[in-house]
């Protein structure tokens, strides 16, 4: 049988690295045609040391014990740190998300990764994301706020919605806030600059 053109192998290990480069999220053929020649026309020691930070990457990195967020240690850098305050915990969907919000320079919390958000089309259900361990951390009496910072989004207003319920049928309740709605609303957290986030930081509220 005859492939189809484009799954052709590649011809040679230069057409290989636009082939891969092409995977990556927003990466077109042209824009991985030059990052490929620009990766050719680098030196020997630029271009390997590009291919060994993305070999450690995926070598040394795994989630903290504690939060979730990703770290080469036990614990993260942030859930170590003891001038962190423990009493509040700010939920974020994924760990790009917690560097956003630690760029405002305005939170001086902690965090909880949820790897997600609920999304039963996507098949994205709520035992799927770390939301037990969520709790059992609300559960240990020291945490006093979850703040919410969930993405303004049908499927992140839906998460908060959810999390709130679940948060304030504990036997101790918490209180529960949510970012103010100074991002714009169906936008992606990770992306908003870091005085949005922190204007929104400041200006959370109380759950409904």
């Amino acid at each position: 049988m005859a492939m189809r053109p484009g799954n052709e192998p590649p011809a040679d290990s230069f057409e290989r690295l636009i082939r891969e480069l092409e995977r990556l999220p927003g990466i077109g053929r042209r824009s991985a045609e030059r990052i490929a020649y620009h990766l050719l026309s680098a030196s020997s020691e630029e271009a390997m040391a590009l291919a060994v930070a993305i070999r450690d990457v995926k070598k040394n990195l795994h989630p903290c014990a504690d939060c979730g967020d990703l770290t080469e240690a036990e614990h993260c850098a942030i859930c170590s740190d003891g001038a962190r305050d423990p009493s509040v915990l700010c939920v974020v969907e994924w760990p790009r998300e917690v560097r956003a919000i630690e760029k405002s320079g305005v939170f001086r919390g902690r965090y909880h990764v949820l790897m997600g958000r609920i999304s039963p089309i996507n098949g994205v259900e709520p035992e799927d994301l770390r939301i037990g361990e969520l709790l059992t951390r609300a559960r240990a009496g020291e945490v006093k706020e979850v703040v919410l910072a969930c993405s303004p989004t049908v499927e992140g207003d839906a998460t908060a919605s959810f999390l709130t319920g679940q948060l304030r049928g504990l036997p101790s309740p918490v209180k529960v806030t949510r970012l103010a709605r100074g991002l714009p609303e169906g936008s992606d957290l990770s992306f908003a600059q870091a005085g949005t986030i922190g204007e929104a930081l400041k200006g959370r509220r109380e759950t409904p």
